[in-house]
């Protein structure tokens, strides 16, 4: 398997779930793919800020805010899900290039 399909497989990984991410995270320590670094911390950025962003959004008790977030980063992960399916190194919107400098480690 040649290093972009590797890569590119690596990516895919890393959207699903937080444990993919991690399971990502340690499948890219050894020969790094700069296209498989860039959707891990992507995927990091989003199920993190999911997680805490979630737990402040439900003390509003009220299905219509939760809905909206669960729309929104439902969205998110579409669109960086399918980034990742087609090669492609787009920034999810509003929150990617945060990501990107939070995570510039992995």
């Amino acid at each position: 398997m040649n290093n972009d399909t590797k890569g590119k497989n690596i990516a895919i990984i890393s959207y699903f779930t937080i444990i993919g991410a991690v399971i990502a995270l340690f499948m890219n320590s050894e020969k790094k793919s700069s296209f498989a670094a860039f959707h891990i911390r992507q995927a990091l950025g989003i199920f993190l800020s999911f997680f805490l962003i979630g737990y402040f959004i439900g003390y509003f008790d009220s299905w219509t805010i939760s809905s909206a977030f669960y729309l929104f980063y439902f969205i998110l992960w579409i669109y960086g899900f399918i980034g990742a399916l087609q090669g492609e190194t787009k920034l999810i919107p509003i929150l990617g290039a945060q990501f990107q400098k939070i995570f510039k480690n992995v």
